[in-house]
């Protein structure tokens, strides 16, 4: 999938947590965006890898694209990390909820991701598109909905606690 789709993703995942938690929206919703790119580090093409070129090529030539970053053990670190040095559980949320949603999405490319690395097996779903083909402008539509939703409710509930 492509940047702007994982963004949307990330702020999907975001504010659908946003509606079951007491969590400050605003926080989930920019941690979920950096959460969201995250994962693509390892891509020097990605939006993430060309705003930080010499780690996105370092953890490129250790791990390639779509595998340590895009694993259940990145996310198991990343709880580890987040919990010791993020003092506000919202970003720390925020940013996990991004990643796991950017995981989420690749697994419906073609390529899939390594889920379960070091083991070196692809996982992705049944049905699989290309990375910016059709399919994934109306993914991108649909979450695009789905958030919008998502805040209507936000915005409708804060209100009415006014």
């Amino acid at each position: 999938m492509q940047g702007n789709t994982h963004i949307v993703g990330g702020i999907t995942a975001s504010l659908a947590f946003a509606q079951i938690s007491n969590d400050n929206p605003l926080l989930l919703i920019g941690a979920g965006i950096i959460g969201a790119l995250l994962p693509d580090i390892c891509h020097s093409g990605s939006k993430i890898g060309r705003k930080f070129p010499i780690i996105s090529k370092m953890v490129n030539k250790l791990f390639g694209h779509r595998s340590f970053t895009h694993s259940l053990l990145f996310l198991i670190l990343m709880v580890m990390v987040l919990h010791t040095l993020v003092p506000f559980k919202a970003i720390s949320i925020g940013i996990l909820l991004g990643m796991a949603s950017h995981i989420f999405l690749d697994m419906w490319t073609k390529k899939g991701v390594k889920l379960f690395f070091p083991v070196s097996i692809s996982v992705r779903f049944p049905l699989t598109t290309r990375t910016g083909s059709k399919v994934e402008k109306v993914v991108f539509m649909l979450l695009t909905l789905l958030s919008v939703y998502f805040s209507y409710e936000l915005i409708v509930n804060l209100l009415g606690t006014l």
